[in-house]
């Protein structure tokens, strides 16, 4: 069936010679752990004909919802989303070599129904070397790649963090913790690596043999290094983020949207739209119509997406966008 058709938005025309010898097109969303990447990429989604590929090394394996701040089917809005709970077995590793295998497969297929791959997710080294390195560049040679990275200020992001584990623990974090404790367990394998499960070790190890008192101490003490581990981890996926940017030269379309994780309600879901989403949607209408857009984009308001013949796209009908 013949797809959708757009032109940019900005209503620059395409190269319609370029567009019948063009490369397939893969979108990456990459930001550091709470920056709201999943968000955009279910925004991006839901805008396009897309479905999702998970790239965080943790959210791969089945369990630990809350500890890995997995997506859940209601936040998925229906989108397909693949490598997402699919390795049952705890203790396996899933390398970087198993993740480029999966994923190739995965945008191939994808691909081979008309629609638009996003792979989204923190751990920054399987999409690495997935673009840069899997069997000698493959990937680059097949693909164009349209890289949005979701920006967030430190200062504020830790904040964010700190509240968001907060949360994770209202919401059954040390029970979930507590049903796969084992205390021979390597915690350098499998899904008891991610962040949340060794730092309650001690105090699931000395839980029963404690007064209340010591209980809520230790407790204490590993959810203060949770949010110090995680935020250390925030600026680590920062640091390789700037590397792949500054030193490897990707051109990474940055969006800063430090002042949304500021607002609250209302103003933080039209500062999303403004700073982010909009602008994403931009880009990412620019890419598949091979029209180049800035690497920093500038907030935008009431971005829309025009039909036309002149640009073949995967995109939603109108009533999908706004």
């Amino acid at each position: 069936m013949q797809p959708s058709l757009i032109v940019p938005p900005s209503g620059l025309k395409p190269n319609l010679f370029n567009l019948r010898h063009q490369k397939e097109k893969v979108v990456i969303v990459m930001g550091a752990t709470g920056t709201g990447k999943s968000r955009l990429s279910i925004d991006l989604a839901t805008r396009f004909s897309a479905e999702i590929i998970n790239s965080d090394k943790m959210q791969v394996y089945e369990g630990l919802d809350v500890v890995t701040n997995k997506i859940t089917n209601e936040e998925q809005r229906g989108v397909p989303h693949h490598l997402l709970g699919i390795l049952k077995k705890p203790n396996a590793d899933f390398t970087v070599t198993d993740f480029c295998d999966k994923a190739s497969i995965t945008v191939e297929s994808i691909l081979s129904h008309n629609r638009l791959p996003i792979i989204v997710g923190g751990s920054n080294s399987y999409i690495e070397h997935l673009i840069d390195d899997y069997n000698y560049k493959l990937f680059r040679s097949k693909y164009d790649c349209c890289f949005l990275w979701v920006d967030v200020s430190m200062p504020v992001l830790n904040s964010f963090v700190s509240d968001r584990v907060d949360a994770m623990l209202l919401n059954g974090m040390v029970d979930e913790v507590r049903n796969i404790f084992d205390p021979n367990a390597n915690y350098s394998k499998g899904i008891r690596r991610a962040i949340g499960v060794p730092e309650f070790d001690k105090y699931l190890r000395n839980e029963q043999f404690l007064d209340e008192k010591s209980r809520a101490g230790l407790l204490q003490e590993a959810i203060k290094q949770m949010k110090e581990n995680t935020s250390k981890l925030a600026c680590r996926q920062l640091g390789k983020i700037q590397r792949l940017r500054n030193i490897k030269g990707w051109n990474l379309h940055r969006l800063d949207a430090t002042e949304v994780f500021r607002k609250r309600g209302k103003e933080a879901d039209l500062a999303w739209e403004n700073l982010v989403a909009g602008p994403s949607t931009e880009i990412v209408g620019q890419f598949l119509c091979n029209v180049s857009a800035p690497a920093d984009v500038a907030p935008v308001t009431g971005t829309k997406l025009w039909y036309s013949n002149s640009c073949p796209m995967r995109i939603m009908p109108p009533q999908h966008i706004y």
